[in-house]
């Protein structure tokens, strides 16, 4: 499965002398280091809330240094859910082409979609801890409401895409009720993300997503 494009929580952000030639950071550089900052704080414990001056002082700057290029806190939370956003569907989309579904592959190829999309979403929080905070809303509890909202419709746009692979499973096997079995079934999987990662982020990152994965899908699937 592919890396996320944006750079990962875990990788160091850049300091501003690591380019001695150059005194400012290129256009949209900063952005990105407030941002890559911002996922590192919150894969620590207790980073359910962080602050601005938490954050200029991590980046060493000042706190108006910050507004310069995000208008407020909400907006540096809406730029992770962007590249969450960005990411996620990016692979989704990858694998609808190289594991395409339909009445001439059978039900076995919409099992294969709908499984591969749950692996991608546990893995890329599994590599992107600080994200999953944000996935599951700790880290949006005393935020804007609208962040929740957001994150509300990714993961209701997570169950249509899984409804629609289930859909071609549930026709293959000659299902009496297809759009019902698929949506039972995308609910339930849906419902196990959510929960796988619930327990990573509550577990302070140690209870792996993927735990038994093969194992439960099997079961579910």
């Amino acid at each position: 499965m592919p890396d996320a494009e944006f750079s990962s929580p875990d990788a160091p952000v850049a300091p501003e002398a690591a380019a001695p030639t150059r005194k400012r950071p290129k256009p949209g550089e900063r952005r990105v280091q407030i941002l890559q900052a911002l996922a590192t704080m919150l894969e620590q414990p207790g980073a359910e809330r962080i602050t601005t001056a938490a954050l200029a002082a991590r980046l060493d700057v000042s706190e108006a240094a910050l507004y310069r290029h995000f208008a407020s806190k909400a907006q540096m939370f809406e730029g992770l859910i962007e590249f969450i956003e960005q990411s996620v569907f990016t692979l989704v989309n990858q694998i609808m082409e190289r594991e395409p579904a339909g009445a001439e592959q059978g039900a076995e190829a919409g099992v294969r979609q709908a499984a591969k999309t749950v692996a991608m979403l546990l893995q890329f929080a599994e590599k992107n801890p600080g994200m999953t905070r944000v996935m599951v809303g700790d880290a949006l509890v005393f935020e804007n409401e609208r962040l929740q909202q957001r994150m509300n419709q990714f993961f209701d746009k997570i169950e249509s895409t899984l409804k629609q692979s289930l859909r071609v499973a549930a026709d293959g096997d000659g299902s009496a009720t297809p759009s019902l079995d698929a949506q039972v079934r995308a609910s339930m999987l849906t419902a196990f993300v959510v929960g796988r990662l619930q327990r990573f982020a509550r577990s302070g990152f140690k209870r792996a997503p993927s735990e038994h994965l093969e194992a439960c899908l099997a079961r579910m699937l």
